[in-house]
């Protein structure tokens, strides 16, 4: 039974990872980025509520006297 003849495994195992970086390099480049984003403004709308305006004063039951 022959041996197997690994001695071209190495060239074929680098020149796999070569061409395998050049085809991923050549598909990046194709990409096209977008500059970076504009800041769209959240400016939230401030709604007034009635209770905003006045003072208000929470009784908790712990601190009514006995």
């Amino acid at each position: 039974m022959p041996q197997l003849d690994t001695s071209t495994w190495l060239t074929m195992i680098l020149s796999m990872f070569l061409v395998l970086f050049i085809i991923f390099q050549l598909k990046i480049s194709k990409h096209n980025f977008y500059p970076s984003p504009e800041l769209v403004s959240m400016k939230t709308l401030k709604q007034n509520t009635p209770w905003e305006t006045k003072w208000t004063k929470i009784y908790l039951p712990l601190s009514l006297p006995l």
